[in-house]
């Protein structure tokens, strides 16, 4: 991407809304799971657009998962184990397997902290 596809912003704000849907609908914990896992890989493509990169099909989240802890380290470790947990509650392997409230509050909050880490690396970053 160059141009101003080359432009994290959206993605960034993309986030922020997603994030705010599962606050706001935090007394479904899974659906609030799943929204606060999107908004932080919302923020983690925004890191990627801002570079001129973008995810693909092939390799998918996980990918935009080892890119950023290849270049930023441990700050997007969350973003893997939200991604893990988003994959067991979308395809479960046992029945009973929900999200308990506690679980899509810290969820919500470590989404919080990815989008700021985001937030605040973003005018740092150039195109790749």
């Amino acid at each position: 991407m160059s141009g101003s596809a080359a432009d994290g912003t959206e993605w960034l704000e993309r986030a922020r809304r997603t994030l705010r849907t599962a606050q706001a609908i935090a007394d479904d914990p899974d659906s609030a799971f799943i929204l606060a896992y999107d908004a932080a890989r919302h923020a983690c493509t925004a890191l990627l657009a801002h570079q001129g990169l973008r995810p693909t099909t092939a390799g998918g989240h996980y990918v935009v998962e080892e890119v950023l802890r290849a270049q930023f380290g441990d700050a997007f470790r969350q973003f893997g184990a939200l991604r893990r947990r988003r994959n067991e509650i979308e395809y479960p392997m046992r029945p009973g397997d929900d999200v308990e409230q506690g679980e899509a509050s810290a969820a919500i909050a470590a989404a919080g902290l990815l989008i700021d880490a985001a937030g605040e690396l973003m005018p740092s970053l150039s195109p790749f």
